[in-house]
């Protein structure tokens, strides 16, 4: 049988938590799949794995922020619920990369593009995004991109 993919994981774990009759991890999932199925009618296409990736690592980041403000404002409580969210969410995403793991990707992207300085340093991100989508924070990668490249 072939694997099944990320919109099937998505649809079978919905019909898990119906069972379960987990009121909060079904809200989560149904909310991801609302979201995949509406990008699925706007450009009217199929969406792969990789497509689904993209929503759900967006799905966290948006998460990840609204948790920051939330605790910024002292809102405890709704700052909690967006980092439960982000927990159902991430069961989903491909295994986190190691920092090693991670440094040796920049190194050998640095290498591949030629990048010799911080004006190449969108060469570098557009080589390393499709390596590391999913499995590690965007913002972070950034940052270590930015210090390899400066020294």
């Amino acid at each position: 049988m072939a694997a099944t993919t990320l919109k099937e994981q998505l649809s079978n774990a919905v019909k898990d938590a119906m069972r379960a009759k987990d009121k909060d991890r079904l809200v989560t999932l149904r909310m991801a799949q609302a979201a995949v199925k509406q990008i699925e009618v706007d450009e009217r296409r199929e969406l792969s794995d990789d497509d689904v990736l993209k929503v759900l690592d967006k799905m966290l980041k948006q998460r990840r922020d609204a948790a920051a403000q939330y605790d910024d404002a002292g809102r405890g409580e709704l700052a909690d619920k967006e980092r439960a969210e982000m927990v159902i969410i991430e069961e989903f995403m491909p295994a986190a990369l190691t920092e090693d793991d991670l440094d040796a990707l920049i190194r050998l992207s640095i290498s591949n593009t030629g990048a010799n300085g911080m004006q190449d340093m969108g060469k570098v991100m557009n080589d390393l995004r499709p390596q590391v989508l999913g499995r590690v924070d965007m913002g972070h990668l950034s940052q270590k991109v930015k210090a390899a490249l400066a020294g």
